[in-house]
């Protein structure tokens, strides 16, 4: 699968993007750490969005919005984002995000389905 590093700059245009043409999506969310291993965050929830934060604090970060249900949502923060990276799948189809944070910590968007943007225009 091909894997692109999203220039830092990019970080916010990119975000609004992909939060707008994956809403809804079902996805998978875990952390890799090398001190606990992989943690499941959440699995098939909906995607509500992904976001750049650099106001709340001095220290960037990125936030991740899921749903379980109309009334129970999952926020995950991702402090200190170093790198930021998007897997497609070979058709084109963005597969998944990983974000990569200070002490080797990584945080995998992972959607259950992945299919071009371009094929659910207009369906979702």
């Amino acid at each position: 699968m091909p894997t692109q590093e999203i220039p830092r700059e990019d970080w916010n245009s990119f975000f609004n993007s992909f939060s707008r043409q994956h809403e809804g999506w079902r996805a998978t969310l875990e952390m890799l750490a090398p001190d606990l291993g992989a943690q499941n965050e959440g699995e098939d929830l909906s995607f509500e969005g992904v976001s750049l934060n650099s106001e709340a604090s001095d220290r960037e970060s990125i936030v991740i919005s899921l749903t379980k249900s109309a009334t129970d949502h999952v926020t995950h923060m991702v402090e200190g984002p170093t790198r930021v990276w998007l897997q497609q799948t070979d058709e084109g189809a963005d597969a998944s995000l990983e974000i990569e944070s200070s002490g080797d910590t990584k945080t995998l968007l992972r959607f259950r389905s992945p299919v071009r943007s371009e094929m659910v225009d207009g369906i979702v």
